[in-house]
C-alpha cells in the first residue's frame, strides 16, 4: 500500500482548485508550446556539429586516418576501422538526430565518442555537455517534433527481431532512467553556478570589483550586484537540485547567464548551461524532485478538488452537449478540469474545420486534412464520452435529450448544432445548386465541377460544351468569392494542357451577388480589392443581380438566363432546428434567442452557441456567425458551468471580441480587415495561409496542409482531383 493511501482526504478551501488548475494550465501550455521546440533546436545543435565532423573527414581522409593513428588512437581498434566508425557515426547519428529517427538508437554510440574524444583526444567542457545531452536522449527519446513520435507506435508492432524487446526497454527506461537522469542534469549545472557562488563569497572583494568593472550593472551598485549574484548563485542551485519550485529558480540562472555572455565573456559553454536550464524550465524536473512529491501529495489530499473527473464518477452532475463544431468543441475542452461528466453527441465522428471546406469542393485539399475524429480530440480528456447519433428534440421537462429510440438524461445543455442552408423559400434550387456546409457537400461539389470539364471534352456542340464550362456561383460572402477564386485558378491553370478537345482556361466563372459589393462584412476599399483581384483571375462579378430561378440547364439572373450546366449556393443559411427543439422564441433565421450568457431566457440549464443563437454580445449587435464567435460562446458557457458546480465567481457577460474578417481570393491574393489594420495582396494572402493552418486541430493536419499548399503553388496541380462515383452527375 503507497504510503498516499493514508493522507486524510479533507476538503479543499475554495481558492485551491482555481489556483492550481492555473497553474497545471500554465505549466502545460509552457511544455507543450516551449519543449518541442527547445528539443528540436538541441538536436538540431548537437546533430549538425557531429554531421559536418563527420563530412569533413570524408572529405579529406588521409587526414582524418592521421588523426586517428597519432591524436587519438584507439587502442583495441586498427586506425581505419576506428576513423570510419566515427564517421559513420558521426555522419548517420547526426542526421538521424535531426530528423528524431531512432534517436535514442542513434545517441548511444555519439555520448560514448564524445566521452572518447573527452578522455583521449581532448579535454574540453562541451565534450561532457554533448554526452550529457545525448545520454537524455538515449534515456528519454526525442521530443514531439521528431519522427519517432509520428512512427513510434507502429514501430513497436513490426513484425521483427528485438522490436518488442526494445520496446519494453524503451518503456522502462522512460519511467525510471528518464528521471533519473533528469536529476543527474540538474544536480550537474547546480553544482556549476553553486561553486561559482562559494567562489564570489570567498573572494568578495574582488566579486564587487567585476562588477565595478567588467559586468557593471547600471541601475544598482556593485556591493549590491555582487551579493544578489551570489545569493541567486548559491539559493538557486538548491532549490534546482531538490526541484523545489525547480521551473522558477532556473530563470534568475538563465538571465545571470545571458548577462555574462552579452557583457563579459563569450563563451560557448554559457550556452550549454542555457541549454540544461531550459531543459529543466521547460520539460519540468520530473518525478524526482520535491515540486512532483508535493503535487502528490496535495492531490491525494484533496483528489476531488484537484484530481481530473472521470465519465465512470456517476455522482457528478452531467453535462450534455450537441454538435462538435467550433462551439461544441470549445465548450467540452473549457469543462476539462471541472468535476462534472461530459456527453458530446454528433451526427458525424469528426470535427470539421469548415473555413476550408471550399479547399475540398475545390480539389485543392482533401477530406482527411481539415477533419479530425472527435474521439481523438478528446483522448486525454477522461470525463468525456462521444456518442455518435442524430438527436431528433429536447424534452425540456424531463431534461433529456431524444437521440433516435433513446434518451439521455442531462442537468445541462449545450446545444451547438451549427447552420445550414437557406434557399428563401426556394427549396427546389438545392438539387440543382448545392450548397457548402460538410464533406459530403463538398465532394458533391467537386466531382460535379470535375465531371462538367469531363463532360466538355466528350462533347462535340459547341453550345452544350460552352454551358458545361459555365460555372454560376450564387452568392458574393467569404464563401462565394473564394469558391470562385478557386474555380478561375483550377481552370485557367490547375488543369492546363491535359484535355485535347475543350480547353479548360475557356471556362467562365459567373459570381452573382444581390449586394452592390463583394463581402458587405468588410470595408468597401477592400470588397473593391476583392472585385478587381477576381476580375484579374477572369471571373465575371454581377452586383445587384437577383437569381430568380435555377434548374439543370442554367441559371436566370433577372430576367437573363444564364446557360450553365454547374450552379453552387452560397447565398445564405439558417439555424439548425434548436430552437423548435427547445420550443423557444427565435428570430427570423431560426436561432434561438439567448440572453447575456447564451442561456435561454427562463431556463438556466440550457445553453444555445454559434449558429444556432441569436445574441446581442457583440457591443449590442448581433454576433456574427463566424468560427472564433462559436469558439468564444462555447468557452464563455463553459465558464459558467464551471462557476455553477464549483460556486466559483460568475463570468461577466458574454462579448464577442471580433478578431477580424479574412478571405482568399487566389494565388497570393486575400484581403484582411483587421479593425484599424486592413491589408490585402501578397501579405494578407501570407497571413490567411498562417492563421488557418495554425487554427487546425491537429498538427498532421497542418503538415498535410502546409505542404499541399506548397506543392500546389510552386506546380500549378492539385493532387485531389477524383470524382466520387457516387456524388457525380450523370453525364
Amino acid at each position: 500500500m503507497s504510503d498516499l493511501e493514508f493522507i486524510p482526504v479533507a476538503k479543499a478551501p475554495r481558492w485551491l482548485a482555481p489556483l492550481y488548475r492555473q497553474l497545471v494550465t500554465l505549466r502545460d501550455t509552457i511544455t507543450g508550446v516551449g519543449w518541442p521546440v527547445l528539443d528540436l533546436v538541441l538536436r538540431i545543435w548537437i546533430g549538425q556539429t557531429f554531421l559536418l565532423s563527420g563530412l569533413l573527414k570524408v572529405a579529406d581522409w588521409d587526414n582524418a586516418l592521421f588523426l586517428a593513428t597519432n591524436e587519438y588512437p584507439v587502442s583495441w581498434l586498427a586506425p581505419g576501422i576506428a576513423a570510419f566508425l566515427g564517421a559513420a557515426i558521426e555522419i548517420v547519428g547526426g542526421a538521424a538526430l535531426i530528423a528524431g529517427l531512432g534517436t535514442r538508437l542513434v545517441a548511444l554510440p555519439m555520448a560514448v565518442l564524445s566521452l572518447v574524444i573527452q578522455t583521449v583526444y581532448l579535454e574540453l567542457n562541451v565534450h561532457i555537455f554533448w554526452a550529457l545531452v545525448l545520454g537524455w536522449y538515449v534515456v528519454a527519446g526525442a521530443g514531439p517534433i521528431a519522427l519517432d513520435r509520428l512512427l513510434g507506435r507502429g514501430f513497436a508492432t513490426l513484425p521483427l527481431p528485438l522490436v518488442a524487446t526494445l520496446s519494453r526497454l524503451w518503456q522502462w527506461s522512460d519511467q525510471y532512467l528518464a528521471p533519473a537522469w533528469l536529476l543527474l542534469l540538474r544536480g550537474w549545472i547546480a553544482w556549476i553556478f553553486f561553486a561559482s557562488g562559494l567562489t564570489k563569497i570567498d573572494d568578495f572583494e574582488n566579486t564587487v570589483l567585476l562588477f565595478q568593472y567588467e559586468y557593471a550593472v547600471p541601475v544598482i551598485s556593485p556591493v549590491l550586484a555582487a551579493y544578489l549574484a551570489a545569493f541567486f548563485e548559491l539559493a538557486a542551485p538548491v532549490a534546482l537540485f531538490i526541484g523545489f519550485l525547480a521551473r522558477l529558480s532556473t530563470l534568475p540562472l538563465i538571465v545571470m547567464t545571458l548577462v555574462i555572455q552579452l557583457t563579459y565573456l563569450d563563451h560557448a559553454d554559457h550556452f550549454w548551461w542555457m541549454a540544461i536550464l531550459g531543459l529543466v524550465a521547460l520539460r519540468g524536473p520530473g518525478p524526482l524532485s520535491l515540486d512532483a512529491v508535493l503535487e502528490r501529495l496535495l492531490v491525494a489530499r484533496y483528489p476531488a478538488a484537484l484530481q481530473p473527473a472521470r465519465w465512470d464518477d456517476e455522482g457528478l452532475p452531467h453535462i450534455v452537449v450537441v454538435g462538435a463544431g467550433f462551439g461544441g468543441v470549445a465548450a467540452v475542452q473549457g469543462l476539462k478540469h471541472t468535476p462534472c461528466r461530459i456527453t458530446l453527441i454528433d451526427r458525424r465522428n469528426y470535427h470539421l474545420f469548415q473555413p476550408l471546406l471550399y479547399q475540398v469542393a475545390t480539389a485543392g485539399l482533401s477530406p482527411a486534412d481539415i477533419a479530425s475524429p472527435i474521439r481523438e480530440i478528446f483522448r486525454d480528456q477522461p470525463n468525456v464520452r462521444v456518442l455518435m447519433g442524430r438527436v431528433s428534440g429536447v424534452d425540456r421537462t424531463g431534461r433529456q435529450v431524444i437521440l433516435g429510440t433513446s434518451r439521455i438524461a442531462y442537468d445541462q445543455l449545450v446545444l451547438a448544432t451549427g447552420a445550414r442552408h437557406a434557399y428563401f423559400g426556394k427549396d427546389e434550387w438545392e438539387e440543382f445548386a448545392p450548397g457548402l456546409k460538410k464533406i459530403p457537400d463538398a465532394t458533391e461539389i467537386r466531382a460535379r465541377i470535375l465531371s462538367a470539364f469531363e463532360s466538355a471534352e466528350e462533347c462535340d456542340d459547341p453550345v452544350e460544351r460552352a454551358a458545361w464550362m459555365t460555372f454560376v456561383i450564387v452568392g458574393g460572402g467569404p464563401t462565394g468569392v473564394e469558391l470562385a477564386g478557386a474555380i478561375a485558378e483550377l481552370a485557367h491553370h490547375g488543369m492546363r494542357g491535359e484535355f485535347r478537345s475543350a480547353d479548360p482556361a475557356n471556362a467562365r466563372v459567373i459570381l452573382v451577388q444581390s449586394a452592390d459589393r463583394l463581402l458587405p462584412p468588410f470595408p468597401p476599399e477592400l470588397s473593391q480589392k476583392t472585385m478587381e483581384s477576381l476580375e484579374r483571375l477572369g471571373v465575371e462579378v454581377r452586383l445587384k443581380s437577383r437569381v430568380t430561378g435555377i434548374d439543370a440547364d442554367g441559371v436566370t439572373v433577372g430576367d437573363e438566363r444564364l446557360a450553365a450546366k454547374t450552379a453552387l449556393w452560397a447565398a445564405g443559411v439558417m439555424a439548425s432546428p434548436a430552437a423548435k427543439w427547445l420550443d423557444v422564441a427565435h428570430d427570423r433565421a431560426g436561432r434561438a434567442i439567448v440572453d447575456d450568457h447564451l442561456s435561454v431566457p427562463g431556463h438556466p440549464e440550457l445553453f444555445v452557441v454559434g449558429d444556432t443563437a441569436a445574441s446581442n454580445g457583440w457591443d449590442g449587435n448581433p454576433v456574427p456567425g463566424l468560427a472564433p464567435a462559436a469558439k468564444q460562446g462555447g468557452a464563455h458557457v463553459a465558464k459558467v458551468i464551471h462557476s455553477r458546480l464549483t460556486r466559483a465567481r460568475k463570468p461577466a457577460e458574454f462579448r464577442y471580441r471580433h478578431a477580424g474578417n479574412l478571405a482568399t481570393i487566389g494565388r497570393a491574393s486575400a484581403v484582411a480587415d483587421l479593425g484599424k489594420l486592413k491589408i490585402s495582396g501578397p501579405i494578407a494572402w501570407w497571413f490567411w495561409g498562417v492563421v488557418h493552418v495554425m487554427f487546425l486541430s491537429s498538427k498532421r493536419d497542418q503538415l498535410s496542409v502546409a505542404l499541399e499548399w506548397g506543392w500546389a503553388y510552386l506546380t500549378f496541380r492539385r493532387s485531389t482531383r477524383l470524382i466520387d462515383d457516387r456524388t457525380g452527375p450523370e453525364g
